[in-house]
């Protein structure tokens, strides 16, 4: 009888420390895989509940994630004790361990330590209450290991909060002062032990920040937008700020938007949203999930809608590519050339120019070979430009996405076709497009000017597998003849 205690009780405390607070979370096979569910909307008295239940069910056993995490008004009825007990129960059933982030229509139904309370009573539940100084509850940071044990990727949940105290503030509350402090300490902390290099880290909540209008429409933006708006706070608390200074948070994700699931990037962070879960939140969209797959060493994630449907387009972070691009772009063939030397010819003009096609009409002075592409030889500071010609390698057949950076104006072209438009008269300003190529050589070219006061250029590119960077030396090829194409 005593043997059989002794072994009970150390399955409970293995079954506590594996699948509760302390439960280490690891790469497996490079690769880690996070389901967002968002507006469950709960209504424990509702006929709805069941199909809710079987949305939920769906998606972790088609995708078997390693995580889920709930983004915010999740039990929205009364009682409301009974509906997160089965909110709960899905996952102790399905195995998966979750955490939770609370919505601004949570608190309405139970007060939050309540909720926290019954929560960490799952064996599945993962964090705890949060630090007990700052705003909100359930302020955590998740770390996940990669084969060598060392914190590869982070996880931060942010209570966003609800309703502002003053009318006069807008309607939705925001994630305070002393939240992004927490946020910046942890932050600081993990990269100091990282020898000083931030970890890549995504960041959970609500409520969306005010910056999410800012990538509505952007070419770099895909998924839906079906609300007039984003109802986010109207104050700005710095939040993405402090994303940008701490240089961890790769993505960001909330709900909040039943009828929003689009994701679009600002200033190489991705704002996204979620897609609607539970069968009682309003919205047109059918119901389901966002799948986030992060991936070992490499500041890179795939996310995607899931629906008991089937699966949407992927949207590739950093580059902003998607499985739609890839599917439905006419692919530039290869040309059959064989450069041998490597660089970027030029033609360099002087002139006083307004426009990138007035270029070649200019005074002549002279032409060349360099390494890449650069102005820095210009012998004058205004009223000149170039027209750079150069052949690059592509390592493989997929979609690009080519940038020119310039002051003044700059064009650049890829097998003749216009892929960046960054023409006119400006200071120093980024503009980019996306072109499907084949492996193999590809005709590059990119006019500039400089009109006057300050000059500056650069050309990079990027792909689902290539991080931004300015093109490569080794990749440019001094332009030659097309040669004869093979009998075989």
């Amino acid at each position: 009888m005593k043997k059989t205690l002794i072994l009970l009780l150390i399955w409970v405390v293995t079954l506590h420390s594996e699948a509760y607070g302390q439960k280490q979370f690891t790469f497996k096979d490079g690769k880690f895989k996070i389901v967002q569910f968002t507006d469950i909307h709960w209504m424990p008295n509702s006929a709805n509940s069941s199909q809710t239940t079987t949305t939920i069910q769906s998606v972790l056993k088609s995708e078997m994630p390693d995580l889920a995490i709930l983004t915010g008004d999740i039990v929205t009825g009364d009682p409301a004790l009974d509906g997160w007990k089965s909110v709960i129960s899905i996952f102790e059933n399905a195995k998966t361990p979750f955490t939770v982030t609370m919505g601004n229509h949570d608190p309405e139904h139970l007060i939050k330590d309540d909720m926290y309370d019954l929560l960490l009573k799952s064996p599945y539940y993962i964090g705890d209450k949060g630090p007990k100084d700052i705003m909100g509850m359930g302020n955590n940071v998740i770390s996940i290991y990669n084969s060598k044990n060392d914190i590869a990727a982070l996880l931060y949940c942010f209570d966003s909060n609800d309703y502002t105290p003053e009318n006069n503030y807008g309607h939705y509350d925001w994630i305070h002062f002393n939240q992004i402090e927490w946020y910046r300490k942890q932050s600081t902390q993990f990269t100091q032990n990282n020898g000083g290099s931030p970890i890549p880290s995504l960041a959970f909540f609500h409520i969306p920040l005010l910056e999410y209008n800012n990538v509505v429409g952007r070419e770099t933006t895909f998924g839906k937008k079906l609300e007039s708006g984003v109802s986010s706070p109207t104050i700005n608390s710095g939040l993405f700020n402090a994303f940008i200074d701490m240089q961890d948070v790769m993505g960001v994700f909330a709900g909040h938007d039943h009828n929003n699931d689009y994701i679009g990037m600002e200033y190489d962070i991705a704002l996204g949203y979620g897609r609607v879960t539970g069968t009682d939140a309003y919205g047109s969209l059918e119901r389901g999930g966002r799948i986030i797959e992060i991936f070992e060493g490499k500041p890179q994630f795939d996310t995607w809608i899931v629906t008991p449907s089937g699966n949407e387009d992927t949207y590739h972070y950093p580059s902003g590519i998607t499985s739609f691009d890839e599917k439905t772009m006419t692919y530039l063939p290869a040309k059959n050339v064989k450069p041998k030397a490597q660089g970027v010819a030029y033609t360099y003009y002087e002139g006083k120019f307004k426009m990138t096609n007035q270029v070649t009409s200019g005074k002549k002075v002279k032409e060349g070979n360099m390494r890449n592409f650069s102005i820095k030889e210009a012998p004058i500071k205004d009223h000149f430009g170039y027209d750079f010609r150069t052949q690059i390698k592509i390592p493989e057949k997929g979609v690009y996405r080519f940038y020119t950076i310039s002051d003044d104006g700059s064009k650049l072209f890829i097998d003749g076709q216009e892929i960046v438009d960054n023409d006119g008269g400006h200071s120093s300003r980024r503009r980019e497009g996306k072109v499907a190529l084949d492996a193999g050589f590809h005709d590059l070219q990119v006019l500039y000017y400089e009109d006057y006061m300050g000059q500056e250029l650069e050309v990079g590119f990027s792909s689902r597998d290539i991080l931004e960077t300015s093109l490569p030396d080794e990749i440019l090829y001094i332009p030659e003849k097309i040669a004869p194409k093979d009998d075989n």
